[in-house]
């Protein structure tokens, strides 16, 4: 009876310890929205003043982050959220900016309408990649993507007629719009900005509904998921189009921003610099893919004005320091940091 009464009393005290830990973590995320608000307000406030403060090179270096964080959003979608590896993703971004680049210089279509047309074509081609890829998980799946990444520059180069062989398309930088004053620069990143916004929003309203916790799911245990009746084959096949959008509108956005494509520059490297991109910035997380953008666009710099003589050996040296301080990527430890501030503030706030 004893052993009972004490068994009884420590399984007490757990389940008070659990609730505990409940309220103080739902008065964490409590304090947390209204911060969060705040302090998104400051950086988009920011991000609109930032082209007049800044030389042409450095606003078109962080349009290249803006870019770089939808593809990371898109290649996010598909590893961190859903669970599917991809080393074909730079494929999808050089589709693309090659759908732009062939629609502008041959067709002489508005830039406007090839962003749009460029993420419809990239849908396509990931959804009808994607449902033959079901058969395959893990590292068969990621062989597959990377045979993706291997072809596509070479059937690049094959259509010579339409994508100009070895030698790409060059475009010129669309003007700003309506008589504007702004320098072609500043109207790209507004442009780059807007689309950002728009394509981050979407996906954070997908990540909290019912298609996002359906795709979680099938993360976390797919057989589970089948048993609760989702629909797995469909889910994978659709987020496996939807990230491909967003790569693909990535890639149009870069052909403007640079106004040039040349089929060596969708090769592997791409690919596997946009998987290193959302590992530090963060899997399963929506703002860790504009720390993995930051990440892979200024630090591959640094590492250059370092050393000249072995720039990728210092780069390897970040991405070691990187990984070992923050396991969890960027994001992650910045979430950890959050809570830890908070924590405290929220238990004593209870306690009173």
């Amino acid at each position: 009876m004893a052993t009972d009464s004490r068994a009884g009393e420590a399984t007490a005290k757990t389940a008070e310890a659990r609730v505990e830990s409940a309220g103080v973590s739902a008065g964490v995320a409590r304090a947390t929205r209204p911060v969060g608000f705040a302090a998104l307000l400051v950086i988009l406030a920011v991000a609109a003043v930032l082209p007049f403060f800044m030389s042409g090179f450095r606003l078109f270096q962080f349009t290249q982050v803006l870019i770089y964080a939808i593809a990371l959003l898109g290649l996010n979608l598909l590893t961190g959220y859903n669970g599917q590896f991809s080393l074909g993703h730079g494929a999808f971004y050089g589709i693309g900016a090659y759908t732009t680049a062939i629609m502008i210089d041959r067709w002489d279509i508005g830039y406007g309408w090839t962003i749009l047309a460029a993420g419809i074509v990239c849908l396509v081609v990931g959804f009808l990649f994607g449902r033959p890829a079901l058969r395959l998980e893990g590292l068969y799946l990621a062989l597959a993507t990377f045979s993706l990444a291997l072809a596509v520059p070479q059937i690049l180069k094959y259509f010579e007629h339409w994508t100009g062989g070895s030698q790409g398309i060059v475009l010129s930088k669309p003007k700003a719009p309506l008589g504007l004053p702004l320098t072609q620069d500043q109207w790209l990143y507004y442009l780059t900005l807007a689309v950002t916004i728009v394509l981050f929003g979407l996906a954070w309203n997908l990540i909290r509904g019912r298609v996002g916790r359906a795709i979680v799911a099938i993360r976390d245990n797919h057989i589970a998921a089948e048993a609760m009746g989702i629909d797995t084959a469909l889910y994978k096949s659709v987020v496996f189009g939807v990230s491909a959008a967003y790569t693909g509108v990535a890639g149009a956005l870069s052909a403007l921003a640079i106004a040039f494509v040349a089929p060596d520059s969708f090769d592997v490297f791409l690919s596997i610099t946009l998987l290193t991109g959302i590992v530090i910035g963060g899997f399963g997380t929506i703002s860790g893919a504009i720390y993995g953008a930051l990440f892979i666009q200024f630090v591959p710099n640094w590492a250059q004005d370092i050393s000249k003589a072995a720039p990728w050996a210092i780069f390897g040296v970040f991405l070691i320091l990187f990984m070992y301080v923050m396991p969890r990527g960027i994001a992650g430890f910045l979430h950890l940091v959050w809570i830890r501030m908070t924590a405290s503030a929220v238990s004593r706030e209870q306690g009173r």
